[in-house]
C-alpha cells in the first residue's frame, strides 16, 4: 500500500509517499517558509532535489503543489492519485479525548476541531491538510495521528500544573506535551544506535525547529516534555515565546489595552527569535544577520541555545542521570552553530564538543567527543515513517 503522509507544521508542510510494504520511500518533499514566501522542495528516490520558489500564503496551496508534484509527468511516481491508499495525517492536539490513532470523518474531525484552542498555530493547519486531501481524494481513507499520544505516560506530577485541582478535574488543564511521534521515532532509533534495548536507557530528545520541545524519555517512555496544555510553553520558539511569568499578560493589559486576542496574537505570533530579533523566525536569517554583527539577532540566537541547556539539566535531574542526549528536527539535525552554542552548557555532564563531526548536517553523527561520559548525537528524525506504520497499523 501507498501511504501519503502529510505532516503540517506552524510555516511548514512535510510529506512523504511510502510504500509501506517494501518500506520504501517513493518521493519525499517540504514546502518550507508558508505564509512568508513560500518554496516547495521536491525529491523523487533516487533524484536530484528540484526546488521551486511558489506563493504559498495559506497550507491550501502548499498542499496543491505536493499532490501536483507526485503527479508529475517528468519526476512524479504516480499517475494519479487513486494509486494513495491511505493519507496518514500528523494532528498536533487530542486533549485527552484522542490517546490513539484514528479514521478521520466528519464527526471526529469536529471534536479535533473543539482542540483548536489549544492549538492555534497547528490544529488549523492540520485541518486544513485533512480538508484538502478528502477534497482531492474523497475515498481515500484519512487517519489522524496525535502528537500527543506519546506523551500520556507522564506521570501526575509531572503533567499537573500548580493550579486549583478542580481545573483539571472540570476542563481538563493539564500538560499534554507535543511532537510526540518525533520523540518516539528517536528515541526508538538511539537505542538501535546504541546497541541497547530502549527500556534501559535514559535518553534526553532535543526536537528543535520553528517549533520546539524537548522530552524526557526514561525506558522507553515519556516521563516530561517542555510543552504544555498548548505547544506555547517551554522553549524560546520560530514566533512563540514559550515560558514567561503569566503576570506579563495583565502587565500589558495594563500598558497597552490589549485583550485575550491581543496577547495570544503577541505570544504565538510575535515573539520567540522573531520577537526578540525584530528580522525573522527562520534561524537561517538570523545566523546570516548574526555573522554581520546584528546585536539582537545574535541575542535571539543567545537566548534560545540558553533556554535549550535550562531544560537538557532539568530533565537531567528528573530522571537522575542521562545516557544520550540527541538533537533532532530542522534545527537540531542541520543548524552546527546552535548545537554548538548549547554544549559548552553541558560540561557539568562530562561532554566535550567534537567540532569535526559537528559541522556533519542532515545525518546521524555522534558530535561529543569518544571519552565525554555522556554520548551527544544528531538523529534524524522521520516522523512521516513513523505516521506510516501508525497509519497501516490502524487500518
Amino acid at each position: 500500500m501507498n501511504v501519503l503522509v502529510i505532516n503540517c507544521g506552524s510555516s511548514s508542510l512535510k510529506f512523504q509517499l511510502i510504500d509501506t510494504d517494501s518500506k520504501d520511500m517513493l518521493a519525499k518533499g517540504i514546502c518550507e517558509r508558508i505564509g512568508i514566501d513560500g518554496r516547495l522542495v521536491y525529491q523523487k528516490a533516487g533524484g536530484e532535489k528540484e526546488k521551486s520558489d511558489k506563493a504559498m500564503p495559506t497550507h491550501n496551496e502548499a498542499i496543491k503543489y505536493v499532490l501536483e508534484a507526485l503527479q508529475n509527468e517528468a519526476t512524479g511516481v504516480i499517475k494519479s492519485l487513486d494509486e494513495i491508499g491511505a493519507v496518514g495525517h500528523r494532528i498536533v492536539h487530542g486533549a485527552e479525548n484522542f490517546t490513539e490513532s484514528v479514521v478521520l470523518n466528519d464527526e471526529i474531525l469536529a471534536k479535533i476541531e473543539e482542540c483548536n484552542d489549544l492549538a492555534p498555530l497547528h490544529n488549523p493547519a492540520n485541518l486544513i491538510g485533512v480538508r484538502a486531501c478528502q477534497d482531492a481524494m474523497p475515498s481515500t481513507p484519512m487517519i489522524g495521528v496525535f502528537d500527543t499520544a506519546f506523551h500520556q505516560t507522564m506521570p501526575e506530577h509531572a503533567y499537573i500544573y500548580g493550579l486549583p485541582y478542580e481545573y483539571y478535574e472540570d476542563y481538563k488543564v493539564r500538560r499534554y506535551g507535543f511532537h510526540g511521534t518525533s520523540h518516539s521515532f528517536v528515541s526508538k532509533r538511539v537505542a538501535e544506535i546504541v546497541g541497547k534495548p530502549v527500556e534501559d536507557l535514559k535518553i534526553i530528545v532535543c526536537h528543535l525547529g520553528n517549533g520546539s520541545s524537548i522530552c524526557a524519555v526514561k525506558n522507553g517512555k515519556s516521563v516530561d516534555t517542555s510543552m504544555g496544555l498548548t505547544p506555547l510553553e517551554g522553549l524560546v520558539m520560530g514566533t512563540r515565546c514559550g515560558d514567561v511569568d503569566p503576570a506579563i499578560l495583565e502587565y500589558l493589559h495594563n500598558k497597552k489595552g490589549f485583550d485575550v486576542d491581543d496577547i495570544m496574537k503577541v505570544l504565538n505570533k510575535e515573539s520567540g527569535v522573531y520577537g526578540i530579533s525584530k528580522l525573522s523566525s527562520d534561524f537561517r536569517d538570523l545566523t546570516d544577520a548574526k555573522l554581520k554583527g546584528d546585536h539582537k539577532a545574535t541575542l535571539a540566537l543567545t537566548v534560545f541555545a540558553y533556554r535549550v541547556a535550562k531544560y537538557i539539566g532539568s530533565y537531567v535531574a528528573a530522571m537522575n542521570g542521562v545516557d544520550v542526549i540527541a538533537f533532532t528536527a530542522g534545527i537540531g539535525e542541520n543548524d552546527e552553530l546552535v548545537r554548538a552554542d548549547v554544549m559548552p552548557y553541558l560540561g557539568y555532564l562530562g561532554i566535550e564538543l567534537d567540532e569535526e563531526a559537528n559541522n556533519i548536517r542532515g545525518e546521524e553523527v555522534t558530535i561529543s567527543t569518544k571519552d565525554s561520559k555522556v554520548q551527544v548525537m544528531v538523529v534524524p528524525t522521520n516522523e512521516e515513517l513513523a505516521i506510516a506504520r501508525e497509519t497501516v497499523n490502524l487500518l
